[in-house]
């Protein structure tokens, strides 16, 4: 039944004149001006006009390497023909050991990256931000590597992200590693990680994700420890994206015809096969194999082509747009790319906590 807008407002305890600005402005669905007067349906829900939240998230990011994850959490980029829009998160302060690593970062991403030990650089870290993430160094816990879990020397140092959250408080954090932090034979390892992190009083859940479900050409395995203060929602995980993950022919096919471009990393190890891990030839019709950090040269070989991956290659395997760019020589590029969380992963974890702490 149509009402005067006086006896819509009075019902609804709002002003006359705010509801004939808003009947003039197209907020009322139902809304009809007869004469000078307005009326509108009774039953019409009263508009509220959501309010928008410009407020960028900050965020301290640790052991940042080239910045994968940071990249991701930061949006704004292209990868096959699909944009990653910007996420609403604002890295203030990253830090970063290795000096290429470092430069890559500032090259595509800024230059507020730190150089050097987080043990001499966390007292500098900014005194607040609204999220802590980082991938602490996984060597140790790798099934590549020597099993040497957090008594190694470099996969104890997630320590540090603990300690920052002690320092900072901030609203959540997210340390990444690989997935065979869940194997039986990293227990121990697992359970004093976790136990180190529930003791900072944040809600933590860990859970582990495959990343070609969200589409990258490559099947890799990563864990994420997530921790949320207790008064925000529960974190849920991102849904996957993908029924069908991307192949690595559908990833890489242009590039077969472009000759090697070293300011594009279109550049290869020229090793030979051998027996060591990472010899394997990419299959056409499924996503690439995990690209490694600490492969020595013996990355994988293409599907089709004579030789091995170039780094451009790797780089499109691990979700990189061709617009990152790496200004290294082939072994730290590679070293960089295996070691760094898929950007397009990284971007579906941060919408996932973006819808917690905002």
């Amino acid at each position: 039944m149509l009402v005067s807008l006086t006896e819509y407002a009075q019902s609804h305890g709002k002003s006359g004149d705010t509801m004939r600005r808003m009947a003039e402005n197209g907020y009322f669905k139902t809304a009809k001006k007869i004469g000078r007067n307005w009326a509108v349906e009774n039953t019409e829900p009263y508009p509220v006009k959501a309010r928008k939240i410009n407020k960028e998230l900050s965020v301290i990011s640790l052991f940042s390497g080239c910045g994968g994850m940071d990249l991701g959490f930061s949006g704004n980029f292209d990868f096959l023909g699909k944009h990653y829009a910007k996420t609403g998160f604002n890295i203030i302060w990253a830090n970063e050991i290795s000096t290429a690593a470092c430069k890559t970062y500032r090259k595509n991403l800024g230059n507020y990256i730190i150089e050097g030990d987080i043990a001499n650089e966390i007292n500098a870290m900014p005194k607040y931000a609204d999220i802590i993430i980082g991938g602490f160094p996984c060597q140790d816990i790798s099934i590549n590597g020597k099993m040497l879990g957090i008594n190694g020397k470099r996969s104890s140092l997630y320590t540090y992200i603990v300690e920052a959250v002690k320092k900072v408080q901030p609203k959540a954090f997210v340390a990444e590693n690989v997935g065979s932090l869940l194997l039986k034979k990293n227990i121990d390892s697992y359970e004093r990680i976790m136990a180190d992190f529930k003791s900072l009083g944040y809600n933590v859940r860990c859970d582990l994700y495959h990343a070609e479900e969200y589409g990258v050409p490559q099947t890799r395995e990563r864990v994420f420890i997530v921790g949320t203060r207790k008064d925000l929602p529960t974190f849920t995980p991102p849904l996957p994206v993908c029924n069908k993950p991307i192949t690595v022919k559908e990833a890489l096919q242009d590039l077969e015809s472009i000759e090697e471009n070293k300011e594009f990393s279109h550049i290869w190890s020229k090793a030979n096969a051998s027996t060591d891990q990472g010899n394997r030839k990419m299959i056409a019709n499924r996503p690439g194999y995990t690209i490694r950090a600490e492969c020595h040269g013996n990355i994988q070989f293409h599907y089709s082509l004579p030789r091995r991956i170039s780094m451009r290659e790797a780089a499109r395997i691990q979700s990189f747009p061709d617009s990152f760019l790496f200004p290294c020589g082939l072994r730290d590029t590679e070293r960089q790319i295996g070691n760094a969380v898929p950007p397009v992963l990284g971007w579906y974890m941060a919408n996932a906590i973006k819808k917690v702490i905002q």
